[in-house]
Parts: structure tokens; C-alpha cells; sequence
């Protein structure tokens, strides 16, 4: 959800792909690489779990799953719609890890003839300049209860509730001029005044992509930091577990919004995840900046179901794991609602699940789950690449073995095993043959290694379902034209033992 407005008619946001469609859902992930940090720096071989303390306290290893609203519904999303989705997540895929239910952008904007992603003056907002969700397609918000219900009927689904949120301040709290809400609850006093919304506004600081409807505060003012403490305030009051804070991020990067909201949100009683959007031209050096006050970020524009789109985020996912961080991404706006299948084949849809895997990103679901297709629910659930999403460590791309139109990532299980995945990125089938100790040298303990130094190991493909047998000198397999293969290597003999 930003840069090229045109381009944007499809679906969502950050490196996570979003799964995105419709009829037979657009698999897409949302891949922002999002960032779940740990240092590579550390032992290759050193399990343990470095924790470091973010708004929602400390950083998990596993990589948050769900679904977004935004790829097959862009803004235009209702209470309806969105409840009748989550019930899908519900019943179908949470027992797979996927828990939270995100609402995108601007559910506080009137659906009216004129309404626009860049049409200002037609948001609902509170007597404190505080966007609340349109009554028109969020019933339930009716009489000052905003998100409750919905939260709480989101809770009781077993799920976690989030919500996107922009930068600053909107453009119509600045024209009305609201009053800026206090810790008490009344209006913010101090030098012997009400500060009110012009005050805290900083106009020659826009949101990017959408300038005339959204804009920075001053986080150095008493009144500035009062107004996001009355936001977030209030969407703890609803029962938010998530927030995607957009046009904070990439080219729209405020680092003094992002740690001021950081610091809030440390003050809760509970915990809730702090994602941060949208990740154009994201750097390793950016995230190393604010690594320490998000649970997730974004390091790409949006992108499409098509594979020139998601080739490019091969050299995003590599450049991150290298520099010791691993994470999400997104997709873009439709409008119109649901209306087309993936236009990625099966064989890019599996490549796509299993790079996200490998790279740890956070996996989010875009498409209407009220369609759900087979070849969708299998490729999103698959056991073993989940858990290579969930547990695996030491996750990178190999540096190695250099073949053209070939990448190869690499990572460790938990019990000894060895994840390998190779990926065809050129446009014909390819027969690969590579050293098996090329490989895996660098994800096996020297003390497992086989006499004379030899590896020996069993291997698994996952998508081809088909035992490999024990591999010794080289591996061999055909690879179709942008698919890829994805092992699992069994080398020692406690995950010998273990049942894939």
C-alpha cells in the first residue's frame, strides 16, 4: 500500500507475502521481510535463542502467521466480510499457526460516491481527532464501541485481532482542529492552554504516498507524544493484538514516531505485536536503526502475483540473512473485492512458500478464504515447510556454489536435520547436479560427519512427497522452469529416528 496508486488495484503489504486472491486465492505472501532478528554474527552452530525486548517484550524465533484483508479488498472491506473471513482462519488454519486477523487500511473511511484512497475529508474520527471505524461497514461500532465486538468476536474465535494505523496525524483532525486528549481523559493543558490538532501537526512532513490525508507530529512535544498515547490507548480499549503502522517505513522512514510508539506500547499491560510499513528501498542499516523497537518490518514495495515481481525479493531475502537479519513483505489494492485466481503457477506458488519459509518470513494470508481451493490450503499448510518456517535457524542463502539461475538456501532443524531448498530461476527446466558436501558443510557439526570426514545422510523432497534414500557424493534432481526442490537432510541419528 503505496507508491504507484495505479498500480495498486489488486492487493496488500510488507517481506511476508501476503497469500493473495480470490476465486482460487492469489497465493501470495505477504512478503515484507518483516524481522525477526538474530544475530548470524553468533556460533552457526549455537542454538540458543538470543532474545531481545520489543514492544510486545521478547522477540520470538517463529515468525507470526494470518490473514489480511487487503489483497482481495483493498480499504473497501465490511464488518461482514471481514468476520465471515476470519471464521475460515479460524476453523481451517489456525491449527496450523495462523492466528492473527488483520484489518487493513482505512476502515474509518466513508464508502461514499467520491471516496478514494487519496480523497481527504471523508474519514470518521472522534471528538480527539482519533480515526474510529465507519459505521457504515462496521455496525457494530455504532454507540462508541468501535473494534470491541469485532475483537472480541475475534478472541473468542480463538484468533488475535490487528489493524493498520498511518503516521501521524490525519488532515481532517488538522482542519477541524481537534483538542488532543490527556491521560485523564480530558483535553491537554499546558502553558496555560488546550493544545489542539494544528499544534502538533507538522505539514511539510506528509505521509509519502498519501499526502493529502496524513501527516508527522511532533514527538518532541508534550502534546505531540499525549495525542499517540490517546491512540494507542484507544485501540488497546478494543482489544488489538496487532498494528501495521504504515508510512513509517523505507522512503517514509520517521524513526522518531516509530520509538515513541515503541516506547508506548512497552507501557501495556499486554502484549501487542508492532509491525512497521511500507519497506521501499529498506537497507540493512535502516533496520539495524529500529531492530530494537519493532517485532516486524518491511524491506519491500508491493508486489504482484506475477514472477518478475517475486524473483527480485530473492536478492532482498539474501542481502538481509547476511546481514543477520531475517524476516516480511506485501501485495497491493483491489477495490473491487475478490476477482481472479493467481496468476502465478503452481510451481511459483511452491517456490514462493518455500523461500518464505527459508527466510523466515511472516506469513500472511491474503486471499477471501470464503474460496478457498485445495492446491491453496496444501501448498499454505504443508508440515514440513512449516516447520522450517517455525523452528529452523541459521537460515542464508549459500554463497558457495555459484550456478546460473540457481539459488540454494540452507538451514538447520532442531534435532540434527538439515533443510536444504534450490530454486530455478531461469525460464526452462534445468537438471542440477551439485557436491552434496558443497552443500551441507556448513550445517553439520564436524563431529556428525561420517569416517573420513564424509557426510551421511538420508534425505526427504517435500514436494514430491518421495524418500530420497542415503546421500553421499552429489545431488541430483530436475527442476521445473521457476520452481524449485526442497529437502529435508536427515544426519544424525536422533533425526533419523524422527518421522518426517
Amino acid at each position: 500500500m503505496e507508491e504507484n496508486p495505479e498500480k495498486r488495484k489488486k492487493t496488500w503489504l510488507t517481506v511476508a507475502f501476503s497469500l493473495g486472491v480470490a476465486a482460487s486465492l492469489l497465493f501470495l505472501f505477504l512478503l515484507f521481510l518483516f524481522l525477526m532478528v538474530k544475530n548470524s554474527k553468533e556460533d552457526p552452530y549455537d542454538s540458543h535463542d538470543h532474545e531481545a525486548e520489543t514492544p510486545s517484550g521478547p522477540r520470538a524465533n517463529s515468525p507470526p502467521r494470518g490473514w489480511n484483508s487487503y489483497d482481495s479488498f483493498s480499504w473497501t472491506i465490511d464488518e461482514e466480510q471481514f468476520l465471515s473471513n476470519a471464521r475460515v482462519l479460524s476453523n481451517t488454519f489456525s491449527k496450523f499457526g495462523y492466528q492473527y486477523a488483520v484489518v487493513d487500511f482505512l476502515w474509518y473511511r466513508k464508502m461514499v460516491a467520491h471516496s478514494s484512497v487519496w480523497a481527504s475529508g471523508l474519514d470518521v474520527i472522534d471528538e480527539w481527532g482519533r480515526p474510529i471505524p465507519d459505521p457504515a461497514r462496521w455496525p457494530s461500532s455504532r454507540g462508541g464501541y468501535g473494534f470491541k465486538n469485532v475483537a472480541s468476536q475475534i478472541h473468542q474465535m480463538g484468533l488475535k485481532f490487528g489493524i493498520h494505523v498511518m503516521r501521524g496525524i490525519s488532515t481532517q483532525a488538522i482542519n477541524a482542529n481537534t483538542p488532543i486528549m490527556d491521560s485523564n481523559g480530558e483535553a491537554y493543558r499546558s502553558g496555560g492552554r488546550i493544545w489542539r490538532a494544528r499544534d502538533i501537526a507538522l505539514t511539510k512532513k506528509p505521509c509519502g504516498w498519501m499526502p493529502a490525508c496524513f501527516t508527522s507530529i511532533d514527538t518532541s512535544s508534550g502534546a505531540g507524544l499525549a495525542f499517540l498515547q490517546s491512540l494507542y490507548q484507544l485501540y488497546d480499549e478494543w482489544g488489538v493484538d496487532f498494528v501495521k503502522h504504515d508510512c513509517v517505513f523505507g522512503d517514509d522512514f520517521n524513526e522518531d514516531e516509530i520509538k515513541a510508539i515503541s516506547e508506548i506500547l512497552k507501557e501495556k499491560d499486554r502484549p501487542i505485536v508492532y509491525s512497521i510499513s511500507p519497506g521501499t528501498h529498506v537497507t540493512p542499516a535502516m533496520a539495524e536503526k529500529v531492530k530494537d523497537f519493532v517485532n516486524m518490518y518491511r524491506v519491500t514495495g508491493d508486489d504482484w502475483d506475477t514472477w518478475s515481481d517475486f524473483s527480485t525479493h530473492f536478492d532482498v531475502a539474501r542481502d538481509f540473512a547476511q546481514g543477520g537479519f531475517i524476516g516480511s513483505r506485501g501485495l497491493e489494492d483491489s477495490n473491487q473485492g475478490p476477482h481472479r485466481n493467481s496468476s502465478l503457477t503452481v510451481d511459483e506458488q511452491k517456490a514462493q512458500m518455500t523461500l518464505w519459509a527459508m527466510a523466515k518470513s511472516p506469513l500472511f494470508l491474503g486471499g477471501d478464504l470464503r474460496n478457498l481451493d485445495s492446491t491453496t490450503l496444501y501448498i499454505t499448510t504443508n508440515a514440513a515447510i512449516l516447520e522450517i518456517h517455525n523452528t529452523s535457524s541459521h537460515n542464508r542463502e549459500l554463497s558457495n556454489i555459484q550456478i546460473k539461475d540457481l539459488r540454494i538456501w540452507g538451514a538447520n532443524g532442531t534435532t540434527g536435520e538439515v533443510y536444504i531448498a534450490v530454486f530455478n530461476l531461469g525460464s526452462s527446466e534445468k537438471l542440477v547436479t551439485v557436491k552434496f558436501e558443497d552443500v551441507i558443510r556448513d550445517f553439520i557439526h564436524q563431529e556428525l560427519r561420517g569416517g573420513g570426514g564424509e557426510e551421511i545422510c538420508t534425505g526427504f523432497d517435500i514436494w514430491e512427497r518421495k524418500e530420497l534414500g542415503e546421500i553421499n557424493d552429489t545431488l541430483s534432481f530436475s527442476i521445473t522452469k521457476h520452481g524449485c526442490v526442497a529437502l529435508v537432510l536427515k544426519c544424525t541419528p536422533e533425526a533419523a529416528e524422527r518421522p518426517i
